[in-house]
């Protein structure tokens, strides 16, 4: 069997090819109007040469605050480890659940896609993988197991949403549309596609669970006082990060900060003198950087195809394309090449911003709704942010669970390709049945 490349390896070759199309490509940017309104001219390209070397440093000052925030939750959490009540209270919890653990994994998968479709769970997932993955990892599971969970899941939610103003909400002011119309059926997209994930959940914990018998007869010592109060602290966390990111608008300043915060005061509790913490947060740091490394690579990519002004000209050509097709053909178009461009730009207000406004009035002309456009864009920003490496989300998610690059993608493949048929055919029930605000 052939060996894949390295990681860094495939960067490294996608960052040359895309160095490569900017002495191919036409270059162009879209510009907007007095009026609002959105227009692409022609511009010359920037052919990048040694400029594949600089990428490396734009991408990793491009993605400075993830690559922290993993460097600093990663030693959080070996700090976490060191303190042994992790360890205790995962094997009590494990204890408990004993045979209900499948009622577990369903439970947070449910909750995690609800995450997404509800406020746009992304960056979010990231602290929770470090905290979900030695969980299912003692229960017998793999790590894979705990992506699913969480951060599958909430990919799931994000792209089927009904309330998440990140996607929908921008989307359909951009689109003229009623904010979040059309609920009653991206409500039974959400549900369908959360359903099918469950069932596989459950398929899959029954094809990988390692040695059940003796994870359900897991002997549990009872905590500690110092235990329990750490195991408190993470728990006062966890609720603080869910309530900052809805309530308060936390981002990864105050995400970092907070499990900085949790991370000193714990290894307080556990009685570590200021020496010992210090060197705990740097051997997790030290831990997890090669993977954290991979975050700044992959955003190369992105900066030499926007130094050499090609982007544009890319999504120009794309939805240039969509011009002469009937109902099926256009939206199909509509949807793929927003899966396409999700890999040019991960950033899905970015995207609503360059895209909606061009194919809103676009799919008036080759009768369309304005709905089902928007239904394509939410679909094709969502299942591609599960594979492309420009994701920085995915690269933080696959550190904090330490699975490589290139076994995720081995892994998740076929599901992704799966999820884009089934998006299609969501989509185009969309041109047949007489759906309530499409």
């Amino acid at each position: 069997m052939r060996k894949v490349p390295h990681t860094y390896v495939i960067i490294a070759i996608l960052i040359v090819l895309c160095a490569v199309l900017t002495w191919i490509l036409p270059g162009g940017q879209y510009v907007t109007a007095d009026d609002g309104t959105l227009s692409y001219e022609q511009t010359d390209a920037v052919p990048q040469t040694w400029q594949v070397f600089s990428a490396v440093y734009h991408g990793f000052v491009k993605q400075a605050g993830i690559i922290v925030f993993i460097l600093v939750v990663g030693g959080v959490f070996w700090l976490l480890n060191a303190t042994g009540a992790v360890d205790a209270g995962i094997r009590r919890l494990i204890a408990g659940i004993g045979k209900k653990d499948k009622i577990v994994l369903v439970a947070l998968t449910i909750l995690f896609s609800l995450a997404g479709a509800v406020f746009g769970m992304s960056e979010e997932t990231i602290p929770f993988v470090g905290i979900v993955v030695p969980l299912v990892v003692s229960m017998g599971y793999d790590a894979i197991m705990g992506l699913l969970v969480v951060y599958v899941a909430s990919n799931i939610g994000f792209s089927s949403a009904f309330l998440n103003p990140f996607t929908v909400g921008i989307a359909q002011g951009m689109a003229d549309l009623p904010l979040f119309s059309g609920m009653g059926y991206r409500l039974f997209c959400w549900g369908f596609l959360t359903i099918l994930l469950c069932v596989f959940v459950v398929l899959y914990s029954r094809k990988t669970r390692k040695a059940p018998a003796e994870v359900e007869t897991l002997s549990a010592q009872p905590l500690t006082a110092r235990q329990t109060w750490i195991l408190a602290v993470l728990f006062l966390t966890i609720v603080a990060l869910v309530v900052g990111v809805t309530c308060w608008g936390w981002y990864m300043p105050e995400i970092t900060g907070l499990f900085l915060a949790m991370g000193i005061l714990c290894g307080i509790i556990a009685g570590f003198p200021a020496g010992r913490i210090a060197d705990e947060i740097v051997a997790g740091a030290k831990d997890i950087l090669s993977a954290a490394l991979v975050v700044g690579l992959a955003s190369g990519i992105i900066v030499i195809l926007q130094d050499g002004k090609v982007v544009d000209s890319i999504l120009h050509a794309m939805q240039s394309g969509l011009d002469g097709n009937g109902e099926v053909a256009s939206l199909t178009a509509m949807y793929f090449i927003q899966a396409v461009i999700n890999v040019l730009i991960p950033s899905a207000t970015a995207k609503a911003a360059i895209t909606i406004p061009i194919m809103a009035p676009f799919s008036d002309l080759v009768g369309v709704s304005r709905q089902a456009m928007v239904l394509a864009f939410q679909f094709g920003d969502g299942f591609t942010n599960m594979i492309t490496p420009t994701s920085g989300v995915l690269m933080a998610a696959l550190a904090m669970a330490r699975v490589p690059y290139e076994k995720w993608v081995r892994w998740i493949w076929k599901m992704v390709v799966a999820l884009l048929v089934l998006g299609l055919v969501l989509l185009l029930l969309t041109l047949i049945l007489p759906l309530q605000g499409f």
